[in-house]
C-alpha cells in the first residue's frame, strides 16, 4: 500500500524538525548542555590486586568443586550408552561430565580459531 505522502518529493522545509517550543528549547530534548556535572568522587574502598583476584577465583572453585560433588552424589545410578562402536554403562554424572567437558572443549576450539582469525586480520592490516 502506497501513502499519498510518499508519492510527491519532500521540500527542504519539511526535511527539517519542527521548532522546539520555548519551555524546552534550553533543556535535554533541546540538545543543549545541561550545566555541569556533579564532581566524581573517589572510591573509598580498597583498590583491587591481583592477590584479592586470586583470592576470588579460589573460592569461585572452592564452591564449584562443592557443587560438583553435590551433582555426583545424587547422579549415581548408571546408565546404558552406545556411541558408534562403543557400548557399555557409566554411572550419569560421570557421563553428562564427560559430555560437558567434551561440548567446553569444542568451543574452545572454535574460539581459538576466531582468535587465530582475527589476529591474522590485524597482522595483515599493520
Amino acid at each position: 500500500m502506497v501513502f499519498p505522502s510518499e508519492n510527491r518529493p519532500l521540500t527542504p522545509a519539511e526535511d527539517a524538525p519542527p521548532p522546539l517550543p520555548p519551555e524546552l528549547a534550553g533543556t535535554l530534548a533541546g540538545l543543549e548542555g545541561a550545566g555541569e556535572a556533579p564532581p566524581r568522587r573517589e572510591p573509598s574502598g580498597v583498590p583491587r590486586t591481583r592477590t584479592s583476584a586470586v583470592w576470588f577465583g579460589v573460592w569461585a572453585g572452592a564452591l564449584g568443586l562443592i557443587l560438583l560433588i553435590i551433582f555426583v552424589a545424587q547422579n549415581t545410578g548408571n546408565v546404558r550408552l552406545s556411541f558408534l562402536w562403543l557400548d557399555g554403562q557409566l554411572s550419569l554424572a560421570l557421563a553428562m561430565l564427560i559430555a560437558g567437558v567434551c561440548g567446553a572443549l569444542i568451543a574452545m576450539a572454535v574460539a581459538a580459531v576466531r582468535i587465530i582469525q582475527l589476529r591474522r586480520l590485524v597482522r595483515r592490516r599493520r
